[in-house]
């Protein structure tokens, strides 16, 4: 049969990397014919198609020269010409005939090959992949997760984000996870905040603009008492949610300035969760200000100060439980009271959840049997006073937090609300007062405030669900119980556990 190229085209070297070109090119014609008559185009088969498949085929292009320049010295060292160890007579029908066959088979399995590839890797990119694989171990994330107001962003949207440096990154870290599930070695409860997560202005701020945050939110926020009448308290806020310090909203218009683009805030913390914060720097880029403040009570030296990293603040460190929230037992509570899947007409019942759902339980299969008799042996026990028709209502609370159990605390993996620190609010977590709390003051003797008034105005407060009284430039914080002035010199978490 005669050649239609030049002899030293015809060597093993060459003809690899002409079927490895062929491969890969024929890979991503097929993969942008898939891309382009899907309606959403699947998360970074762009990646795949265009930043992936091309190393292969310009592997493949190198090496076709390459072989021939080794042939072409071969020869002229008066070597013998390379040869494959077969030959292909398309003369004969049978050869013809097996020749088809084989190229066909190959291009279909070639094609069933790269699209099944290429749905694993989207399946590895799912969120079922991210929680279910890993059961036991992502179980707590999984649900949590579920439950949260990201339930419909896909893992990778924020773990990830796009772009092929990131992702690559991702698979990395995602391998030494592989095999610390394999030999048993993960930690329990995984640890947070996740180191080198990439910045939050590449991920959150796809969706959310913190520079176009402006005005006031109303938040109605409902406690209850734990006495026998499980007495109501509500307060209603309106937050200051803006967000830019410049233009008509003026200067340090709301809470969101803080991750205003043209201000840049950095701190250094020595504990793992970032909870507590001896320092911190301001840096004003429009006034060209830049104030440094540190903390009077936790006093780091300047030698452990320069030792400690820098952190940027940005979303997460305020929002650092945006789609994995455990909430605390009492505010379980108070939310289930408050949307009546807990019946207020049950006596002293806030307290006995509570007690119900903190009671210390080795495994959810046993939270799962105690709670229901916690309860049971506290209403419906010999010396009650409970009416047989307010069983019921027992037996609906029990069915409410043993669901709450399941959403929130997960014995196996050690994970409830004391294991991640909510810094969102100021409840039963630092959270704001982290930095906020009077005792961080600059060489100037500028002091960040503790003023319930610096993130939000009261407009009103008491036991019932409407206001008494309602004040549009905001009341001072009146605590449920009758403390003083107590509540000025601590923090709420110092009494308010969460359970």
């Amino acid at each position: 049969m005669k050649r239609r190229l030049p002899d030293v085209l015809y060597n093993p070297l060459s003809i690899a990397g002409a079927a490895l070109a062929a491969t890969s090119f024929l890979t991503i014609v097929f993969l942008t014919f898939v891309e382009l008559f899907q309606k959403a185009a699947p998360a970074y088969i762009g990646i795949i198609s265009y930043v992936f498949l091309p190393i292969p085929l310009i592997i493949g292009l190198i090496l076709i020269p390459l072989g021939a320049w080794r042939e072409k010295r071969r020869l002229a060292r008066g070597m013998p010409a390379s040869r494959l160890q077969f030959t292909v007579d398309l003369n004969s029908s049978r050869q013809r005939s097996a020749l088809i066959l084989f190229a066909t088979f190959s291009i279909i399995l070639l094609l069933f090959t790269a699209y099944g590839s290429y749905r694993t890797f989207e399946w590895t990119e799912s969120v079922e992949f991210c929680g279910t694989t890993c059961h036991s171990v992502m179980e707590p994330e999984h649900t949590a997760y579920q439950n949260s107001p990201h339930a419909r962003v896909k893992c990778v949207d924020c773990h990830v984000g796009s772009g092929a440096g990131w992702y690559v990154r991702s698979k990395l870290s995602g391998a030494y996870q592989v095999y610390a599930v394999l030999a048993n070695v993960y930690p329990r409860p995984i640890p947070t905040p996740i180191k080198n997560l990439r910045p939050a202005r590449e991920t959150c701020e796809q969706c959310h603009w913190p520079s176009h945050f402006s005005g006031h939110k109303e938040v109605i926020n409902t406690y209850f008492k734990s006495d026998e009448q499980n007495t109501r308290w509500t307060i209603g806020l309106l937050m200051k949610i803006g967000g830019s310090s410049s233009g008509e909203q003026g200067p340090h218009a709301g809470i969101h300035w803080h991750a205003d683009p043209e201000v840049e805030i950095t701190f250094v913390s020595p504990d793992t969760l970032r909870q507590t914060i001896p320092w911190l720097r301001v840096k004003d880029s429009r006034t060209g200000v830049t104030t440094e403040y540190r903390s009077t009570e936790n006093t780091v030296s300047d030698e452990d100060l320069r030792a400690l990293p820098t952190s940027r603040m940005d979303c997460i460190d305020c929002h650092n439980r945006p789609s994995h929230i455990y909430r605390p037992p009492s505010r379980i509570v108070d939310n289930s009271l408050t949307g009546g899947r807990i019946s207020t007409k049950l006596p002293g019942v806030r307290a006995v959840a509570i007690g119900a759902l903190t009671a210390g339980y080795t495994s959810t299969v046993a939270a799962m049997d105690s709670i229901p008799l916690a309860l049971a042996a506290h209403y419906q026990g010999p010396d009650s006073a409970l009416s047989p028709e307010n069983r019921e209502l027992v037996s609906r609370a029990s069915a409410e937090l043993q669901d709450q159990y399941r959403r929130n605390i997960f014995p196996r993996m050690n994970v409830s609300w004391k294991a991640y620190p909510n810094n969102i609010g100021h409840m039963t977590d630092l959270g704001c007062f982290r930095c906020h709390d009077d005792k961080h003051v600059s060489a100037e003797g500028k002091v960040i405030s503790k003023d319930c008034n610096s993130c939000h105005t009261i407009m009103y407060q008491g036991t019932g669900p409407r206001p008494e009284v309602l004040s549009a430039t905001g009341l001072e914080f009146r605590h449920p119980e009758d403390i003083g002035d107590a509540w000025r010199e601590t923090h709420c978490r110092d009494c308010h556990t969460g359970g």
